[in-house]
């Protein structure tokens, strides 16, 4: 019996111009609530961003920032967070690197240097709804939870293997291409999310259906009851799927969900 869906955003349920079926999804939603299913926003993206999609729907939970942190819009579920040593020592070492753009996202407010190019800044804003300038990252006062990074997009895949080897130990670099690169915590990830989470609704992953596309939603899949992958997944998210849905340019995840209830 399927008691949890959990989807990732970008690449799924969004389609590429950060929008979705409002009126298909709110035609879903009372057939979710009927069926018992709860809904979880399964993202790498802020929860303040992720919220902002679903303001109607006050029951959504949402796994932001990677699993980091669980919440939905009266109560927080869970909060990890880099200890502040492990902050300094992975700032330290990313500083070495060049042609990176550097984001770090805490529970409060995400945060970024003001020496990067504005273009990029505005950019960001679309994905960091709480996005504060700074002059440097030293007293940052909140609970970071995620460092984002954005590189010339040809330099990804080859950056992810660099960074698994100087970051070893203190972050897990995971992406899914395109130049954007998250370091979550060891061991945190959409599906350690889901597995706490379940633990306080009381429902086992097997019970779980979860949407992707792209590298940080291959735990996810492999791991919950149902793992549907988009059309547009990367190949080896694909692989790991137990089923396909169409492009998120098409609404896949709506149309599965259709499906499934009917």
């Amino acid at each position: 019996m399927i008691k949890l869906i959990a989807t990732d955003m970008d690449g799924t349920f969004l389609r590429d111009d950060l929008t979705y079926d409002e009126a298909r999804f709110a035609k879903l939603q009372p057939q979710l609530r009927r069926h018992g299913m709860r809904f979880v926003v399964a993202s790498g993206n802020q929860y303040f961003q992720l919220r902002s999609f679903f303001k109607a729907y006050p029951d959504t939970i949402y796994l932001a920032e990677n699993g980091a942190y669980i919440r939905d819009q009266k109560q927080i579920y869970a909060l990890h967070s880099f200890t502040s040593i492990a902050v300094h020592q992975i700032l330290a070492k990313l500083v070495t690197l060049p042609d990176l753009n550097i984001i770090v996202c805490g529970q409060r407010s995400a945060y970024i240097l003001a020496s990067v190019a504005p273009t990029y800044i505005t950019k960001m804003r679309q994905y960091y709804y709480e996005l504060a300038v700074v002059p440097n990252f030293d007293q940052l006062n909140d609970h970071i939870v995620k460092f984002a990074l954005g590189c010339p997009p040809a330099k990804t895949a080859a950056l992810v293997a660099e960074l698994q080897q100087l970051l070893a130990g203190l972050a897990e670099p995971t992406s899914s291409g395109h130049g954007d690169i998250d370091l979550i915590q060891p061991g945190m990830n959409k599906a350690a999310g889901l597995r706490e989470l379940g633990q306080i609704l009381g429902i086992e992953l097997a019970e779980m259906v979860a949407f992707g596309d792209g590298g940080n939603d291959l735990e996810m899949l492999r791991e919950v009851g149902l793992g549907v992958a988009m059309q547009n997944a990367q190949p080896e998210v694909a692989a790991v799927a137990a089923a396909r849905t169409t492009t998120n340019q098409t609404q896949g995840v709506l149309a599965y969900l259709e499906t499934l209830l009917a």
